[in-house]
């Protein structure tokens, strides 16, 4: 019961605080808060250099799969429980859904970094 009432109040404070900041103006913006900084004189290129989606595509799986052995390490230490099968069909499940995940985007050439 502590728990289901913790975690209603910590969404009821999240959703509070996003809504705050979503509906508050921004302050200050003008141009000179967007330009770079180089010591007081005028930059010269521009600081806004490109981001390759591709990259970021990249980095977020490899977030994705760092996370699977995050959570699967504990695995060993959770087979010495008494429910040894129910364990065991989780953790099958979890790497088949992260397997048909990257067998998605291996043929949606999503790992490639060139096209």
């Amino acid at each position: 019961m502590n728990t289901l009432i913790s975690l209603i109040i910590n969404a009821v404070l999240s959703l509070c605080l996003i809504s705050i900041a979503f509906w508050l103006p921004h302050l200050n913006v003008y141009t000179e808060k967007a330009s770079p900084y180089e010591c007081g004189f005028d930059p010269m290129s521009s600081a806004r250099l490109p981001f390759s989606l591709k990259f970021f595509l990249v980095g977020i799986t490899f977030l994705l799969f760092d996370l699977e052995i995050a959570l699967l390490l504990p695995l060993p230490w959770a087979l010495h429980l008494t429910n040894t099968t129910n364990t065991m069909i989780i953790s099958f499940t979890f790497l088949s859904i992260l397997a048909l995940g990257l067998a998605y985007e291996w043929y949606n050439k999503g790992l490639e970094w060139t096209e």
